[in-house]
């Protein structure tokens, strides 16, 4: 029995395999008792909870925690076996490459997972999800090229070198992409600063529209006749631009003309007739009325009143009423709507001395 076990295998006797298979046996039926029996419990309570970070630990563990777990059973189970340099060094490097990637994988989930949880405590989260993407993208892409320096270093090669060329390539780079960079910086403006977010209606110069997709280096706009413009993070930010979703209430003016011919108790009840229009619908605030002023032909009048929406769509709805309902008390008072005329007088004097 004792020669058995002493059988050389792989440079190794069998007693040596046994226990190596053992140390995985072992290792496995633990691993599988918790992920089966206390992982299960746990996502069973953190479904009771209201906070979502537990689920999340949860998660990373059974994800991430757990197939390491595995694979470092393995690892261990074979530092115990003795092997020439090269395949020590395999098991290592193999080893080295699956702490790193799921170590990678669970700061990636946690850096996604904080920047989400601190978006969902405010309104409108969904939009500002999607704004996100972009932001999760390049700290993603940094992490990853942090590990990777990181598992080279560890591999025994000097990174000094390796680091230094990305130094000089990133100046070229940055030299040659200018513009992308610029948009870039824009880009993490606009994700913190918050001038504008996605659904927000903006007017720009000449154009407005609605904030459909904010990107690494593009913003893109559904404007009012349908295409869609397509503007750099740069020159958004360098521009200035009205966002009218922040509005909270609109300001409008608008003025009416009547006649000369209008009496002074008609010109007297007008600001008045006016007011009781805009007052009595609700989702206005009637600032001022006055008789303003002697137009060329028409005795002019300046009102102010407040749409508690920035909805453009209720705005054009209330005005248009109250300029029907003007219309109406008009047409009742017998005061008429003033045009451009003009009117010539004939001095009939002189016309008589002509003629003779």
């Amino acid at each position: 029995m004792d020669n058995i076990l002493n059988v050389l295998f792989l440079d190794n006797t069998l007693i040596n395999w046994i226990i190596a298979a053992i140390i995985i046996t072992v290792s496995f039926l633990i691993t599988k008792i918790l992920k089966t029996v206390v992982i299960r419990r746990l996502k069973k309570w953190a479904l009771t909870t209201n906070t979502t970070w537990d689920n999340f630990i949860i998660d990373i563990i059974d994800r991430s925690v757990i197939p390491l777990l595995y694979i470092s059973s393995v690892y261990f189970a074979l530092l115990t076996l003795k092997f020439n340099a090269t395949v020590e060094r395999v098991i290592h490097i193999a080893y080295l490459f699956s702490v790193t990637f799921f170590v990678l994988k669970v700061i990636s989930a946690a850096f996604k997972k904080f920047v989400y949880s601190f978006i969902q405590r405010e309104e409108d989260s969904e939009s500002k999800e999607k704004q996100a993407g972009g932001l999760i993208a390049i700290v993603n892409i940094i992490i990853w090229i942090c590990g990777v320096i990181f598992l080279i270093d560890n591999m025994g090669y000097n990174v000094t070198t390796l680091i230094a060329g990305l130094g000089v390539g990133g100046i070229a780079i940055a030299l040659a992409a200018q513009a992308v960079l610029g948009d870039l910086f824009s880009y993490f403006v606009i994700f913190f600063d918050r001038p504008f977010e996605i659904g927000d209606f903006v007017t720009l110069g000449d154009e407005n529209g609605v904030i459909e997709y904010i990107g690494i280096k593009t913003t893109r706009i559904r404007t009012l006749s349908g295409e869609q413009l397509v503007c750099s993070n740069t020159d958004l930010t360098n521009s200035r631009l009205h966002n009218y979703k922040r509005m909270e209430k609109r300001r409008i003016v608008f003025s009416l003309g009547v006649t000369y011919q209008t009496t002074h108790r008609q010109l007297a009840n007008i600001p008045v007739m006016v007011k009781d229009i805009i007052t009595s619908r609700s989702q206005l605030q009637f600032d001022r009325g006055h008789f303003s002023g002697y137009g060329d032909f028409s005795l002019n009048f300046e009102f102010v009143y407040y749409v508690l929406s920035p909805e453009y769509n209720i705005y054009m709805d209330n005005q248009q009423g109250i300029y029907l309902d003007i219309f109406t008390a008009f047409e009742k008072e017998g005061i008429e709507f003033a045009f451009p005329t003009q009117t010539l007088f004939v001095n009939q004097e002189a016309q008589v001395q002509e003629g003779v």
